[in-house]
């Protein structure tokens, strides 16, 4: 009987502990708690538009994540977008003359930034301003553009340019 309760206590347990871990990963998947943030410093980038850019979206270089979006505001004067990104001090050897561009995962998939190191000698560091940044392209306007061009957009085949003082008719 006494042999039974310490085997109940430990299977008891063990749900426990495992619930415990369960519990952790889900939060520690979504993003949702800062149970084990890294320490990080902070950069900021401008950009003229930033998509669908969103906070904690995650910040790569040759497709590994060295951070995450930490903010995003609007500069009132110049109404560009300014992003702060916080990045893994484990990565403190990126090139102060880096670019940073909003890429999407896959054809409709989350933006993230993705930066590209250069060549020079200094680092960024906490409170740096990458220069060189590339926005967001934006699906919807590309699919514009592209049909206005293969309709003709601009005028020339739509027979605008046509001489009316000669009476010429117009087609429909």
């Amino acid at each position: 009987m006494g042999s039974q309760r310490i085997i109940e206590s430990f299977v008891g347990l063990f749900i426990l502990a495992a619930f415990a871990a369960l519990i952790i990963l889900a939060f520690k998947v979504s993003g949702l708690t800062s149970f084990f943030r890294e320490e990080a410093y902070t950069v900021t980038a401008y950009f003229d538009d930033i998509g669908g850019l969103k906070l904690k979206a995650p910040v790569k270089v040759g497709g590994v994540i060295i951070g995450e979006v930490a903010g995003v505001s609007l500069d009132p004067s110049s109404f560009k977008a300014i992003v702060q990104l916080s990045i893994y001090k484990k990565f403190n050897d990126i090139p102060s003359d880096s670019s940073a561009s909003i890429l999407t995962a896959g054809l409709l998939g989350d933006n993230y930034i993705e930066l590209t190191p250069m060549y020079s000698q200094t680092v960024l560091k906490n409170g740096s301003v990458i220069e060189y940044t590339h926005s967001a392209m934006i699906l919807e306007r590309l699919i514009g553009q592209f049909l206005f061009k293969v309709g003709g957009g601009d005028g020339a085949k739509s027979g605008a340019g046509q001489n009316k003082e000669k009476g010429s008719m117009i087609n429909p």
